[in-house]
C-alpha cells in the first residue's frame, strides 16, 4: 500500500511539517505496516519547525491526557501534540528513534506496543494483538 494514498497521510504531507521535527504516533504504525487499512486519527507529534507551523494552522489546546498541549487540524483527522504520553520518552527521543518508511517517520512498533499495553484500553486490545504478531512473525523470519 502507497501510504501516500491514505486520505489522513495525504492530509499530513500537505501541512509541509519539516521531516525531522515529527513522528507518527498512536495507530500510525501500524497502518504504515500494513497492520490496519484504517485510523480514526493520525496522531503526531512535533517539535521545532514543525510544531511552530502546527501552531500557525490552528490554536493549541490542552491535550487529553492532560500532558502537554495539541493541534486539532482537519476535523480532528490530525492530532499534533507537543509531548506524547505521560511516562514516555520527550519529543525529541521520540522523533530521533523514528522508523522511516516510505519517506514518512513512525514510532517504532515495539514502542507502541509498550504504550498500548501500558494504557490497556478496550480499543488497544486488538492493536496489541496484531502487534505481538507481526513481530513474533519477524523473529521467525529472521532464524
Amino acid at each position: 500500500m502507497n501510504l501516500c494514498d491514505h486520505p489522513l497521510v495525504g492530509k499530513l504531507i500537505s501541512l509541509g511539517l519539516e521531516r525531522g521535527d515529527f513522528v507518527v504516533a498512536g495507530s500510525g504504525p501500524l497502518l504504515a505496516h500494513g497492520l490496519r487499512s484504517s485510523v480514526g486519527d493520525l496522531d503526531v507529534v512535533a517539535r521545532g519547525a514543525a510544531w511552530k507551523r502546527a501552531t500557525e494552522l490552528a490554536d493549541p489546546v490542552p491535550a487529553p491526557s492532560g500532558y502537554g498541549l495539541m493541534v486539532l487540524l482537519f476535523d480532528g483527522g490530525l492530532e499534533i501534540f507537543d509531548r506524547w504520553l505521560p511516562g514516555t520518552p520527550g519529543p525529541d527521543e521520540l522523533i530521533e528513534g523514528a522508523e522511516w518508511i516510505q519517506g514518512l517517520p513512525f514510532c517504532p512498533l515495539r514502542e507502541v506496543l509498550e504504550w498500548k499495553r501500558t494504557a490497556l484500553r478496550r480499543k488497544d486490545l486488538k492493536d496489541i494483538l496484531l502487534i505481538q504478531k507481526h513481530l513474533d512473525g519477524e523473529v521467525l523470519d529472521h532464524d
